[in-house]
């Protein structure tokens, strides 16, 4: 799983006990996760489907450096099941996991459109098949 993104905790993201709000964090795995399939699929236009089960592990405090890894676990005709898990960057202890999220990738009239893809490529990959036309 690849950790690409890092969220600081601040006074605001915090619940009435004093550690982080979990809606906080599933919305920052969210954005994550659409972010992470904008970029897989090329089309800006993703949406979340799905959210399994979600596994809170351990929490985060203000001051808090918490990191979201993704990873694909498949890719549907029109969809993209991801799998995430979001930990505590000092410590590496894992705060939160979601087994399934799922996205769909949408055509311009915001129905579910195919995208063709059926393994990861990295910005890299891409270049380089850019390169060889």
């Amino acid at each position: 799983m690849r950790f690409n993104t890092r969220k600081w905790v601040k006074p605001g993201d915090l619940n009435a006990n004093g550690t982080l709000f979990g809606g906080r964090l599933l919305s920052w795995i969210d954005e994550e996760a659409i972010l992470y399939s904008i970029i897989q699929l090329e089309n800006k236009k993703i949406v979340t489907k799905y959210m399994s089960e979600i596994n809170f592990m351990s929490t985060a405090e203000s001051g808090d450096i918490v990191e979201i890894g993704i990873e694909v676990v498949k890719f549907g005709q029109s969809s993209l099941t991801l799998r995430c898990e979001a930990r505590n960057k000092m410590n590496h202890e894992t705060i939160v996991t979601v087994d399934q999220l799922i996205v769909v990738n949408l055509d311009e009239n915001g129905k579910p459109k195919p995208h063709g893809k059926t393994r990861v490529e990295f910005v890299k990959d891409r270049l380089a098949r850019e390169n060889q036309s």
